[in-house]
């Protein structure tokens, strides 16, 4: 189901505690940088 997917990807964005910016800038940041994504993912 897309909905638990969406969940596990905003939690995850929720508990990254590298940047002191919003989810949504967050979102923004995992989507144009690939090794933040890495990091976020846990990758």
């Amino acid at each position: 189901n897309m909905a638990i997917l969406r969940h596990i990807a905003l939690n995850l964005l929720k508990h990254d505690k590298t940047e002191k910016v919003g989810v949504k800038s967050k979102r923004l940041n995992a989507g144009w940088n690939e090794s933040y994504l890495m990091k976020v993912v846990g990758l």
